[in-house]
């Protein structure tokens, strides 16, 4: 007599994974929409709103810049490309705590600004004294800060704002605005968030965070060759 066959025996299992195909992740055009990654899907409709997180480092080749990261959300596919836009960016936890060191002063600011092309950016500066700091003082700052970078959203895109943050020119700035009310050692912008979507899509800024090592290496091979040249004007010299 033939065994009897039970409910678990007579299901097929399907392997989900095979029916997954892998999408090309690219960032925005304000990274050249470079690839930045792979992700698996059943289905393109369930890519949207999908998160990634690179360095500025993976990005650019710079591994000064390691310590900042890009998130991208997912908003379009084509075909097996998913095409992402900038959401904000943080530095890493290692990095922050680096900086933090004892009977010091870390304050932590936030600020909404809007920016020229219409973006809403939540941008979150630290500041690091190098002593102990009053109350007093720190509102000063948290006010001094709020009013210095409303003032640069009025005047810069987007892509100008991100592109300030990442080569270290919006800290240079906040820190100068602040020496009225006390020398700060360190101030680094933490994080951003973009809060509403602008005008248009943000402009490249890879010509200014990629190192451009080609240009180094032209100005290293003319400076070396005029001395090729006194060398040779001297042996003549020296012949006569």
């Amino acid at each position: 007599m033939a065994p009897k066959k039970t409910k678990g025996t007579s299901r097929k299992i399907k392997d989900k994974w095979k029916a997954k195909e892998w999408y090309k992740l690219h960032a925005p055009r304000m990274f050249n929409e470079v690839e930045i990654g792979e992700t698996p899907s059943a289905d393109p409709s369930s890519l949207y709103g999908r998160t990634v997180e690179v360095t500025v480092q993976e990005l650019t080749g710079d591994y000064s810049k390691m310590h900042i990261k890009l998130k991208f959300k997912v908003t379009d596919v084509d075909g097996y490309d998913a095409k992402t836009a900038f959401v904000g960016h943080s530095l890493t936890s290692e990095y922050v705590r680096r900086l933090t060191r004892r009977k010091k002063t870390k304050t932590d600011h936030v600020v909404d600004i809007t920016t020229k092309d219409g973006f809403v950016l939540r941008v979150k500066p630290m500041s690091i004294a190098e002593r102990r700091i009053q109350t007093s003082q720190e509102d000063a700052m948290r006010s001094i800060m709020g009013t210095t970078l409303i003032e640069m959203g009025k005047v810069m895109t987007l892509s100008e704002i991100i592109k300030s943050i990442v080569s270290g020119e919006m800290a240079k700035d906040l820190a100068k605005a602040c020496r009225v009310v006390i020398p700060i050692k360190r101030i680094e912008v933490r994080k951003t968030e973009v809060l509403s979507s602008g005008e248009g899509e943000p402009e490249s800024i890879m010509d200014v965070v990629a190192p451009k090592k080609e240009e180094s290496e032209v100005e290293e091979i003319s400076e070396e060759a005029p001395a090729e040249e006194e060398t040779e004007d001297a042996d003549a010299e020296t012949e006569e």
